[in-house]
């Protein structure tokens, strides 16, 4: 596939696993983003694990997106020669020393801050710490050593040797991915993470403006998938493990995204947030407070207000689903609610609507659960649906999900008039139930309910399905507050003055 490419653009986007291979979710924010400022050159900027784990576009690339450029952090490397044993540069390793010092005072260090940009910008190409030396020289391995011995107690040293190569390699990929940048005008990252690390290196190399974005908090997310995860070993015996305290490998990793998600903190201005609790995480985590704000998403309502006329009289009994089947949305627990539901309504349905190819594993679990449960009538698997030809036949748009950010599809569902049940994730209790006084007048939009718990999401749909003067009102309350508070326009003029400032202050600009 050719993509476009140029020699500079007024502003590069640096997305970490989204647009345009992952359909919905932040890649539609970019999307949104980029056809609503054409005046803008766009640059992309993809980053991934490796070229395997991503099929085709998910969406074509606007047309003010003049250059496009891929970068994958774990591809295998091509060269076959052997490496030739090094002694490493001894400046080079003493900014390492001097960092890893410093990082033992903690996170809120400044020395330590100083001392990780001094690495860092030593990574590029021709600096003195280089990716040659940091795999293969003498100093690397007695510093990895040394470590090992004063700090780790619990993995192996294999694990913990080939866990610090895996974590800071793609660092030296990113510095290479710095050098080479075509020339933009502001930076703006969609998280912090590898993203964050790109964009804080070419705002401390180039003098770039940088902008960040945050949906989720990255570090947050990391950590979820940390927990889960089943790749970090644990060498600790029955006796030495503690299930209160995480393993050193874990807690390895969830240090580092850390520290590059602060790096990144110190050098962006805006560092935006969708909600208010995330801005208060954002300045608990290392951002400056004077440089946060929050900026909600917003929907086109108008595109989803028409349907509001071919819904039917009462509240349709359809709770409708609509995401990506995988873990993070806890299809399980909707699943084993409508197993509550259906108890109690024969007739009501449950539709998953959203892609079932991203975790195959999961997907089939999901089924498996359906079948286990008797509920193949009653739950339909509907894979990708357009939300407008959903939501006049459906009566509660239920998130169920264990991490969200401000999600799209409950606002989507509002302009439509449908209400919500919702997990008490992320912004959805100021959805739901309002952010302020004023907000709050409004009225619920439907009902919130603790995360994986099956019971309570069933009772509170029942709740709504079964009393028309509550689904209404709660109807009502969605419309106003949708209307009043989340559309489009209002995001749009809202960055159009974060460009406007980071264009004006951007090197070279009167």
């Amino acid at each position: 596939m050719t993509h476009p490419t140029a020699q500079s653009a007024d502003i590069a986007l640096v997305l970490e696993g989204t647009f345009p291979y992952i359909r919905g979710g932040v890649s539609g924010w970019v999307n949104q983003i980029i056809h609503a400022y054409p005046e803008h050159r766009f640059a992309i900027i993809f980053l991934g694990s490796r070229r395997e784990d991503y099929g085709d576009f998910k969406y074509p690339l606007p047309a003010n997106v003049v250059h496009f450029e891929e970068h994958f952090l774990y591809a295998k490397g091509s060269s076959n020669e052997e490496p030739l044993a090094r002694a490493g540069d001894p400046v080079g390793h003493a900014l390492v020393q001097r960092l890893l010092d410093a990082l033992a005072e903690g996170p809120a260090n400044a020395q330590a801050m100083r001392a990780f940009e001094a690495v860092v910008e030593q990574m590029q190409p021709g600096g003195t710490v280089q990716l040659t030396d940091f795999l293969y020289s003498r100093r690397a391995w007695e510093l990895i050593c040394d470590n090992y011995r004063r700090h780790c107690a619990d993995p192996s040293f294999v694990d913990f040797f080939w866990t610090v190569r895996i974590m800071f390699q793609p660092l030296w990929v990113l510095a290479r991915v710095a050098q080479q940048f075509i020339d933009v005008r502001a930076v703006h990252c969609a998280s912090t993470g590898y993203a964050g690390f790109l964009g804080g290196l070419l705002a401390q190399t180039r003098g770039v403006p940088l902008i960040l974005s945050e949906h989720g908090i990255y570090t947050k997310e990391r950590k979820i998938d940390l927990f889960k995860s089943e790749w970090i070993r644990d060498n600790r015996n029955i006796f030495q493990r503690d299930p209160t305290e995480l393993s050193y490998l874990r807690q390895m990793w969830i240090q580092f995204f850390e520290w590059i998600g602060r790096y990144c903190y110190q050098r962006a201005d805006p560092i935006i947030a969708l909600y208010e609790a995330n801005r208060q995480r954002q300045v608990a985590d290392g951002a400056p407070a004077e440089r946060t704000s929050s900026i909600p998403n917003g929907i086109r309502v108008e595109r989803f207000s028409p349907l509001r006329a071919d819904r039917p009289a009462g509240p349709p009994p359809v709770l409708c689903l609509i995401g990506r089947v995988v873990p993070i949305k806890d299809i399980k627990t909707f699943i084993r609610a409508m197993r509550r539901v259906v108890n109690q309504r024969p007739d009501a349905e449950g539709w998953i609507a959203g892609p079932v190819d991203e975790d195959p594993t999961y997907v089939e679990e999901c089924r498996n659960l359906v079948r286990s449960l008797g509920l193949q009538q009653n739950i339909q698997f509907l894979g990708m649906q357009r939300v407008e030809d959903l939501m006049p036949q459906i009566g509660l748009v239920v998130l169920s999900s264990i991490s969200e950010a401000l999600p799209l599809v409950l606002l989507e569902g509002y302009a439509a008039g449908v209400p919500t049940v919702a997990t008490d994730v992320g912004s959805c209790r100021q959805l739901v139930e309002g952010l302020d006084a004023e907000d709050r007048a409004l009225g619920p939009s439907g009902t919130v309910v603790p995360i994986a718990q099956p019971q309570q999401l069933a009772d509170a749909a029942l709740a709504l399905l079964g009393d028309p003067v509550a689904w209404h009102a709660a109807s009502r309350a969605a419309v106003a507050r949708v209307e009043r508070y989340y559309t489009d326009t209002l995001m749009f003029d809202r960055y159009r003055q974060v460009y406007e400032r980071a264009l004006t202050y951007a090197p070279g600009v009167a």
